[in-house]
């Protein structure tokens, strides 16, 4: 199983979240690519910090919204859409390959994530800016994401993940953020509730259901308060119940490619 987390977020002299503690805990960092968080500067050191540490690295693309930290919906046309997230994994390549690796894979940010749930036009747009740059480049989302489908359609390595602190509704999506109980804090719960995901393949929902989701990764997010202290508890609970963790396929053994 992979561990992922939201890393890079920082902007200047603005800091967000302890990467470096976080980098010794997962096996896979989505780097902000400057649209919605993180610089050059900022992109280029967490690359090397990843991969000093054989962390997978992935382009986390979202909208040009730096301040929405990406998480307010952009009606952009497909077209710039497709130029912006090429624009955004090649620039974060760029940075790995200085570092000694290279972008494995490519995960959405905030509302394009969500955006690319159902909105066809752009799960179009990014599918195709990812077969532009690189047509054995794997792809990250919600299971069941329009983007995913389309994008293994188009041929794309397809990779599903869960993610350890958000609720998720009776049809599988992520309860929204502004709402009650959305986000969850008990370290306990979550770490339990990801070695049932692991091992398991489901996860409840709000209203009770038990959903089928098998993932090939759990993302455990570096924004949140007390990340560093979730991310620990979730891997120290997964490697007590036997579960193997490291990135996904194609994450970073691209390397060797």
């Amino acid at each position: 199983m992979d561990l992922n987390a939201d890393l890079g977020e920082g902007f200047g002299r603005w800091a967000l979240g302890d990467d470096r503690a976080l980098l010794d805990v997962v096996t896979s960092a989505n780097v902000a690519c400057g649209f919605h968080a993180g610089d050059p500067e900022t992109m280029r050191r967490t690359c090397e910090l990843a991969a000093a540490r054989g962390v997978a690295v992935g382009a986390h693309v979202g909208y040009r919204d730096l301040n929405g930290f990406g998480r307010r919906f952009v009606d952009v046309p497909p077209e710039t859409l497709t130029a912006e997230v090429l624009y955004q994994v090649g620039g974060l390549d760029a940075c790995a390959r200085s570092a000694g690796t290279r972008v494995g894979y490519v995960k959405p940010h905030g509302a394009l994530y969500n955006a690319l749930v159902t909105h066809e036009a752009q799960a179009d747009a990014v599918v195709d800016a990812v077969r532009a740059y690189d047509p054995t480049l794997p792809v990250l989302g919600l299971p069941g994401a329009v983007w995913l489908k389309r994008a293994e359609v188009a041929g794309l390595p397809v990779r599903y993940e869960a993610f350890a602190d958000r609720a998720y509704t009776a049809a599988g999506t992520l309860v929204d953020r502004r709402r009650p109980g959305a986000v969850l804090h008990d370290v306990g719960a979550i770490a339990a509730r990801c070695v049932v995901l692991a091992t398991e393949g489901r996860v409840r929902a709000v209203d009770g259901q038990v959903l089928r989701m098998p993932v090939d990764s759990i993302c455990v997010h570096g924004d949140s308060p007390g990340a560093v202290a979730v991310a620990r508890a979730v891997r120290s609970a997964l490697t007590d119940a036997g579960v193997a963790l490291g990135p996904f396929p194609g994450g970073l053994d691209r390397l060797s490619a």
